[in-house]
């Protein structure tokens, strides 16, 4: 099913993103995740690469795994970053033998350690990999008549790759038209930036669903990866100030970490947010902390499947 049929029937959506395990012990993490959060019924799951696609294998074995397995629905990262066009149709044709009903399409991030050369890369932008798609879609090869869903990326803060505000969002209008159903966020801590993004979206004739990106604080170190990991994350000086505090306890930073999500998440709610989509960092504790906070319903009965 398209994420915006979802959309329609459910307002808002709740989702989680997990991202492959790199070895056994962070796969057992994954799947007690996957168990935990399964009785919460979300809309979707989404699972990510690696930088340049160096757990493409692992991606696409645990969306599998999922589809198979659970009774979530999972939405795989697809990227440009060390794909050519034809790795791409195979792996569109994999998805929908599969049946995996949606797709996030991505720039993706650069490898590290390694001679990397954009210029030779068959998708340049994201826009070129939602083409891609959608003329994938076209040709009938999905057994959804539709095709894929589509989603792309969002940044409330700017894409960290043009600094000019009126010209990115010249770019992700164009991204959008060229086929796109539905936005996912990048991780923000202040919500004022994603409710001018919205409006800005809106004042650009951009009408699709955009779905809030939330990354719960656990750890300072983790905190700062990630936001590395993002090209850069503006962190308010209410949430420094709280961090700041209690720096040295790290069970407290793990609070003020959950309470300062759990505060986004009503401000979005009250601001009528077509979703929330929670960076688990393949940990449930705070996103259930949150969920059972929000009063979001879940249903009691539901079986956890055994992955």
């Amino acid at each position: 099913m398209h994420i915006t049929d979802i959309m329609r029937a459910n307002s808002p959506t709740f989702s989680f993103e997990f991202f492959p395990p790199k070895t056994p012990e962070a796969a057992e993490t994954l799947y007690q995740t996957i168990r935990d959060l399964e009785s919460y019924v979300p809309h979707f799951v989404s699972v990510t690469y690696g930088a340049g696609g160096s757990t493409r294998d692992l991606t696409h074995d645990l969306v599998e795994r999922i589809q198979r397995t659970t009774k979530l629905d999972p939405i795989p990262h697809l990227t440009c970053v060390c794909h050519n066009e034809e790795e791409i149709q195979a792996i569109l044709l994999r998805y929908a033998k599969s049946a995996i009903g949606n797709i996030l399409a991505l720039g993706g991030d650069r490898p590290a350690g390694i001679a990397y050369d954009k210029s030779r890369e068959s998708f340049q932008h994201a826009i070129d990999l939602v083409k891609f798609i959608r003329r994938f879609n076209e040709s009938g090869a999905h057994p959804e008549r539709r095709g894929f869903g589509i989603g792309v990326a969002g940044f409330p803060e700017g894409h960290p790759a043009t600094p000019n505000r009126l010209v990115e969002m010249d770019n992700f209008k164009a991204k959008v038209d060229a086929g796109a159903d539905y936005v996912v966020t990048q991780f923000f801590f202040d919500n004022r930036d994603f409710l001018d993004f919205r409006e800005r979206c809106a004042l650009s004739q951009i009408h699709v669903p955009i779905i809030a990106g939330i990354m719960p604080i656990t750890s300072i170190t983790g905190c700062k990866r990630m936001a590395e990991l993002a090209g850069g994350t503006r962190f308010p000086a209410t949430l420094l100030r709280a961090l700041q505090h209690c720096q040295n306890n790290p069970e407290m930073v793990r609070r003020v970490g959950i309470q300062y999500a759990l505060e986004q998440c009503h401000d979005l709610l009250d601001n009528d947010v077509a979703g929330i989509h929670f960076y688990t960092l393949n940990r449930s504790d705070a996103t259930r902390i949150i969920f059972d906070s929000l009063g979001i319903p879940r249903h009691p009965n539901t079986p956890i499947s055994t992955v």
